[in-house]
């Protein structure tokens, strides 16, 4: 009896206690594996093996096609030559699709093959990094009149050094970024990290 009790208060602690806590600079960043597409071409994304060559900006969205994500992809393929000079490459992370990410990655309108995006349909990356996942509506349509299907991660950006230590992390909700501020932010950090050097 003592023992269904002792486990009863273990299991009901357990439930109690959030699965992922957010993460903030200085953590640890968790590493992860997903399927990418650059310019239309699937692959497989490791982070790990991205880290080996200088910093990551990963960077959590809600959508392909729609405003704001259309918005700060564009703008990350703009200013992809001055995050290679800094020696920092850049992720984009969404629940959608491989085969949507396929089409997004490639238009020249967005990502423009110039850096890649990966699919987290089951939210497990999004979770690993405490990023707010929000369900989707059904019949939800993107700006190309497609149906979008999938939840929604809250934009939130995290820059992560070599040694798997988070530099620096920000979102559109607490830090009231819009979506391209966030790509001239996660710039100007890699950019200082290079000088710095």
């Amino acid at each position: 009896m003592k023992h269904r009790l002792f486990f009863g208060l273990l299991l009901s602690a357990a439930f109690c206690i959030p699965a992922f806590a957010a993460l903030k600079a200085g953590d640890h960043a968790p590493d992860f594996a997903a399927p990418g597409s650059l310019a239309g071409k699937e692959f497989h994304f490791s982070l790990q093996a991205a880290l080996k060559k200088g910093p990551v900006v990963v960077y959590f969205y809600p959508s392909a096609y729609t405003g704001g994500c259309d918005l700060e992809a564009h703008t990350f393929a703009q200013e992809k030559d001055q995050f290679t000079a800094a020696g920092a490459s850049i992720i984009g992370v969404s629940a959608d699709s491989i085969a949507r990410l396929n089409q997004f990655s490639a238009d020249p309108s967005y990502c423009a093959g110039r850096f890649p995006v990966a699919s987290d349909p089951s939210g497990k990356i999004a979770a690993s990094y405490g990023v707010s996942v929000t369900a989707g509506s059904p019949g939800m349509k993107d700006v190309r009149g497609a149906a979008i299907g999938h939840d929604f991660f809250e934009r939130e950006t995290f820059v992560i050094g070599k040694d798997h230590k988070i530099i620096a992390v920000f979102s559109s909700n607490a830090d009231h970024l819009t979506p391209d501020a966030h790509v001239k932010k996660a710039l100007a950090i890699v950019q200082q990290l290079a000088a710095s050097k």
